[in-house]
């Protein structure tokens, strides 16, 4: 397992841009997929993009496709979302999660190893 620190979110208005990271320790981390999550107050967790252990593959929920990125840098144990064209609806506190295989995933169960969290909140 890894472990994982999420930075990077905050308040911004609608269309708005914001890049979330999250720090990985382990080498392991260099052949696990990962994924960005998010959970609104008073709903479940969902799946919002997914990257296989190389960067070779990524995967989006419609809900952000075109507007959001996953990204990662293996030499730096880090992953990244870049998050374009904020909508309200967007806000959530954003998890980042490692599953202990090559392939992405979206199942939140899927994944072993979770972080504390950061907060996007978006006005209109």
């Amino acid at each position: 397992q890894v472990q994982l620190v999420e930075s990077g979110g905050g308040l911004v208005q609608a269309g708005d841009s914001l890049r979330l990271s999250c720090a990985a320790s382990g080498r392991a981390f260099r052949t696990y997929a990962m994924g960005w999550f998010r959970q609104a107050p008073g709903k479940e967790r969902e799946f919002v993009a997914t990257i296989t252990w190389n960067g070779g593959t990524t995967y989006y929920a419609d809900s952000v496709k075109g507007r959001f990125t996953i990204s990662r840098d293996n030499a730096k144990n880090m992953v990244y979302l870049q998050m374009n064209s904020l909508k309200p609806e967007d806000t959530a506190a954003y998890y980042c999660a490692s599953r202990s295989s090559i392939f992405g995933s979206w199942p939140p169960t899927t994944y072993d190893s979770w972080g504390q969290g950061t907060p996007v909140t978006v006005s209109s």
